[in-house]
Parts: C-alpha cells; structure tokens; sequence
C-alpha cells in the first residue's frame, strides 16, 4: 500500500470510484435497455396467450419509461457515493480488495435490480396466469 492509498484518505478514495463511475453507467444504460426489451418481450407474450389484459407500448409510454429510468440512473449514481463513504467508515485493512468487492456487489446489484419489473410481471402473468386472470 503506498502512502496515497492510505485508509482514511477521501480524496484517494473518491478518485479511485470516479474512475470507474463511467463502467457503472454504461452497464446502467445497457441493463435499462435490455430489461426494456425483456419488458416488450413479456408483455407481448401476456396479451398473445390472454393471461394479460391488452397493453400497448406506445411511443408515449416508451418515452415516459425512459424519462423514469433516466431519474433512477440518477438516483443510482447518488447511491454510488456510498461506496467511498463505507470504505472510509469501514476502513478496511485490504483496501484494494475491498474497493474491488464492493464496486463488483454495487454493480451487479444495480444492472441487475432493472430487470426485476419484466421479472415480476412475467411471474405473476405467465407463470401464475389463475392468480392474474379474474374467475
């Protein structure tokens, strides 16, 4: 560990994040678009076997969607910052490992929360068409 990596060192920490800010947000954006297409994918699959009631995805909807997300892209990048802030209150005596562990469980964790929408609908209309359709 060399002195500028020593634990406590905010700007050291910050700087090491803000490198690689820009890998988070390009996985944001690609996860948006293909949770997007999953999205399509599945509603259109619920209104052709009629466990979903009738839909469209309009150029409207689309925009409103995107709009939404660019909000939540946002909001993620303000959570990003707590990545700097645990390590200077955790204070990790393997910095390097930490700040690779913690990067990797915070970038996964938001490429992947875009495609629990798509997931849940296809789980509620697809899989459990009863509990969607009323009797």
């Amino acid at each position: 560990m060399t002195p500028t990596d020593e634990v406590g060192d905010f700007r050291t920490e910050r700087n090491w994040w803000e490198q690689r800010r820009l890998r988070y947000n390009i996985g944001l954006v690609a996860a948006g678009l293909l949770a997007f297409v999953c999205y399509v994918v599945v509603v259109d699959r619920g209104i052709s076997t009629g466990t979903m009631p009738d839909a469209e995805i309009t150029l409207f909807t689309t925009a409103f969607q995107a709009v939404g997300y660019l909000f939540m892209m946002a909001l993620a990048n303000v959570c990003y910052l707590a990545g700097p802030l645990s390590e200077s209150i955790v204070k990790p005596t393997n910095v390097d490992h930490y700040r690779r562990l913690t990067f990797r469980l915070g970038f996964w964790f938001s490429v992947l929360l875009p495609f629990t929408i798509p997931g849940l609908i296809a789980w509620f209309y697809l899989i459990h068409p009863s509990a969607a359709t009323p009797r």
